[in-house]
Order: C-alpha cells, then structure tokens, then sequence
C-alpha cells in the first residue's frame, strides 16, 4: 500500500489524477497540463516534496566530504544559512549518479534532500564514501 503525503487530501481535493511514485500516492497531473503550465505562470506553484528523503551530513569535514562527492562546491554556501544549491552527486568516473539539492545550516551541518525513487542507491553511496 502507497503512502499518502500530508497534503494528499489537497491534491484530491484539487482534482489531481494519483500515481505511485516510490511507494507515495503522488499527483501526475491536475488535468490540462497547459492550464497548469498557464495557472503556474500567472500566480506560482507548488512542489510536494514530502516524500522526498532527507539526509543530514554533520561534522567537521562535512564540507569537504560534499566538495569530494558532488558536482558543484558546496564552498559556493559558506556563510549564507539556508542557501542551497543544486547539484549532482558523481560517481568515480564523474558520471551523474543522481541530483539533489544541498542547503547550507552551518559549516558543519549540510541538509540534502535526495529523491524518493533513489533514496537506497545514494544512502549506500554516502556510506561508501564517508570518511571512517
């Protein structure tokens, strides 16, 4: 059985059409995607992402551990809390191995939120890699 976000009643309730994503009941749709599209352009949107994972890197080397995994420096978020940055996680041969989205709390503390159908596949990969 699909999980349901905290905003599921609403999405029904907007007339959302409901898939399974990673074992979420998530919107695919709210009917015309060009209505969407216009509705978005001419007031604003939102995205649930409450069904994302959340991964939280603590320590002194946290920042070099990010700077070692991703694609963009993490450095870039030095002294802004609450600044994030969007980037790719990179395996060995610097191919993507996902995207994520990295916010800065402070130099020791980095919040990435990770996406639900790869949360497994980039928690192994951090714990390859964490320093021991």
């Amino acid at each position: 059985m699909s999980q349901k976000t905290a905003l599921y009643e609403a999405h029904l309730s907007l007339g959302a059409k409901m898939v399974d994503f990673a074992g979420w009941q998530m919107p695919i749709h709210y009917g015309s995607q060009l209505e969407e599209h216009h509705a978005i352009r001419k007031a604003a949107g939102m995205f649930d992402v409450s069904h994302m994972g959340i991964v939280d890197i603590h320590g002194s080397r946290a920042r070099d551990f990010l700077r070692f995994l991703m694609a963009n420096d993490v450095a870039k978020l030095d002294q802004s809390p609450g600044k994030a940055l969007y980037t790719c996680m990179l395996n060995e041969q610097g191919g993507v191995i996902d995207d994520l989205i990295i916010t800065f709390v402070d130099i020791s503390w980095y919040r990435i939120v990770v996406n639900a159908s790869t949360k497994d596949k980039d928690m192994a990969w951090f714990h390859k890699h964490a320093p021991s």
